[in-house]
């Protein structure tokens, strides 16, 4: 990194008001090559031009033209000018990109005796995030993603001594954290690929708002998605969890909220939008709070969906995610549904293989996945369910729909069971 040099000069170069017996403000100035930009800074010091030496761009301190308070001033601006040298020279030895941010925060805790304030990696991260709460860009599920992530960091920092700047966010950055991920939290590949993106989109805000010049980080490739089997019910689970007494109100509740979401489609966290206020001619009218600038969707209700709502006036009794996925596996383990069954977790190229009981896959969003896949069985078209579900993209409704060994059974028998009947064939 090139040392940069600094300059003062007069904001009314002739005076204020054109008059040179009126004093001017000396303003601060250097230019920061990598962001193409000039950056200014009032000193709030004052002198008249013509005890301003415009050659040396200093107050003249010898002769007739001396101001009475000419040394102060110098001494004043020489704060900072040594100031510039001493943030320019810190970020150099611990490698930290020196920018025009940076040099005006600085000042300001300086000159302005603004509050001292953390890691400024840490500081940039949390200004990120304010910004995007207080524009109303985030859901509550994305704020808890980016909280989680920011947790991540400084435990990666603590864990490795990985000093995280924005200068050492470079492909070692990538190695090393990747490893304390896959390795040190035992994070699964999709995981990883998931916070690695949200990571980026910090990264990408924080070149935009002038935190860095580097942008090593758009070199990052995330691992490819590891697409893997998950639980989908049919009609007849949701059937025999409907008629099953399970002699808990608490698991009671939980079923029926879950059936309710297997029936119509719909998120977990979007459920405590329901009231009579938005059920209008047989469907929920929902207006989603992860996409604000969408036209609500329509969700019809059906003789399940609707029988749950009466029985609880319109308002589900919901709890926190975690403890209705803990109340979920204790339902589905009290109907029996115990079996055992492989999970597949793909870790980077490894693939670790372990036998679960089937109620130990089962969590709120198998409600959703249940939803899609019964609809695309019966062969309704990806545009219709995705009308009722709210998304956007096709591919990732796909990803919802579960293939399973009969029905795959079913579609073989289809094609091909009629082979050995030459009568059929011929038909």
């Amino acid at each position: 990194m090139a040392t940069m040099s600094s300059t003062f000069f007069l904001k009314y170069p002739q005076g204020k008001g054109e008059d040179s017996n009126n004093e001017s403000l000396i303003l601060f100035s250097c230019y920061f090559k990598y962001e193409e930009k000039k950056f200014v800074y009032s000193t709030g010091e004052k002198i008249k031009p013509a005890n301003w030496d415009f050659k040396t761009r200093n107050p003249i301190t010898q002769g007739k033209k001396k101001a009475s308070n000419a040394t102060s001033i110098k001494t004043q601006l020489n704060r900072y000018s040594d100031m510039f040298g001493q943030i320019q020279a810190r970020c150099k030895t611990f490698g930290e990109d020196f920018t025009s941010k940076i040099l005006r925060e600085e000042f300001d805790r300086e000159f302005k005796k603004a509050p001292t304030g953390k890691n400024l990696f840490f500081k940039a991260y949390d200004e990120f995030m304010e910004a995007n709460i207080k524009k109303q860009n985030w859901s509550l599920n994305t704020i808890k993603r980016y909280q989680n992530i920011r947790n991540i960091l400084e435990e990666f920092e603590q864990s490795t001594r990985y000093k995280l700047t924005f200068k050492s966010i470079n492909n070692k950055f990538l190695i090393e954290f990747t490893d304390y991920c896959m390795r040190g939290r035992n994070h699964a590949t999709n995981t990883f690929r998931r916070n690695l993106g949200l990571f980026k989109t910090f990264m990408i805000w924080a070149y935009a708002n002038g935190y860095t010049y580097q942008d090593d980080f758009r070199k990052f490739k995330k691992m490819k998605e590891a697409f893997t089997k998950k639980v989908a019910l049919k009609a007849e689970d949701l059937s025999y969890l409907m008629g099953y007494d399970l002699k808990s109100p608490k698991l009671e509740r939980a079923r029926d909220v879950f059936v309710f979401a297997c029936s119509t489609g719909m998120r977990y966290g979007e459920l405590k939008l329901i009231g009579k206020h938005n059920v209008v001619d047989g469907n929920i009218e929902l207006k989603e709070e992860k996409s604000a600038n969408k036209k609500p969707r329509e969700i019809p209700l059906n003789p399940l969906s609707r029988m749950i709502l009466k029985k609880y006036d319109y308002q589900l009794p919901l709890i926190a995610n975690q403890k209705q996925n803990e109340y979920l596996k204790d339902v589905f383990k009290a109907i029996g549904y115990d079996q055992e069954v492989e999970r597949v977790i793909t870790r980077g190229k490894t693939v670790e293989r372990e036998k679960v009981p089937l109620y130990e896959l089962i969590s709120t969003h198998t409600a959703r996945r249940t939803f899609i896949t019964m609809m695309k069985r019966k062969g309704k078209s990806d545009k219709l369910i995705a009308k009722i579900t709210g998304h956007s993209d096709l591919k990732t409704l796909n990803q919802y729909y579960q293939v399973d060994d009969e029905a795959k059974k079913e579609a073989v028998d289809d094609v091909f069971g009629d082979i050995l009947n030459p009568l059929k064939v011929a038909n």
